[in-house]
């Protein structure tokens, strides 16, 4: 079976994001499928849509992983579930947890439940600073490496590292 390597953003802004991360992190990790993984450091951002909740904690994971895209898909929302999110919520509402598949490869996939790479992972700040500590990966979409992305992002919202966190396995 071939072995890819998967990007995930992870955001959380209820209760203990790090917990909440931390074991988001620890169950794609012991997915049968799943062979290594590796974390950014944690990032504190300022909620887009709805602006009036907590802050959020985003995170990036790299997955090295036999799964396809729709399994690794099934498996983010299986543990979203599993840590308290309900599948039905109001967009830019807070969350538990929230992971999205950001990069799969190079490959480029649009289909009604998946869209890969993510279609905002460009415009998001509190998404490409974590994605550059751990990998600069090509966007093959818009042509660019990750490190571009940012030079070159729309974003102006406050995101800063957060100090004192545990650094990942946690």
């Amino acid at each position: 079976m071939a072995l890819h390597t998967a990007y995930i953003g992870a955001g959380s802004n209820i209760g203990d994001r790090m917990d909440h991360l931390a074991k988001a992190y620890h169950r794609l990790l012991h997915t049968p499928g799943i062979e290594n993984a590796a974390a950014s450091s944690a990032y504190i951002s300022e909620p887009l849509g709805i602006t009036d909740q907590e802050m959020f904690t985003n995170m990036v994971f790299m997955l090295r992983t036999t799964l396809s895209p729709e399994q690794l898909l099934r498996i983010c929302q299986d543990t979203e579930t599993a840590l308290g999110r309900p599948r039905q919520h109001e967009r830019w509402s807070p969350r538990v947890i929230d992971l999205d598949i950001l990069f799969f490869d190079t490959l480029q996939l649009t289909t009604p439940e998946l869209v890969i790479p993510h279609p905002e992972l460009h415009k998001r700040k509190f998404v490409l600073l974590p994605l550059l500590d751990i990998a600069d990966p090509y966007h093959p979409a818009l042509a660019k490496n990750a490190r571009k992305l940012l030079e070159e992002c729309p974003d102006t919202s406050k995101v800063m590292q957060q100090k004192g966190a545990p650094e990942a396995p946690f």
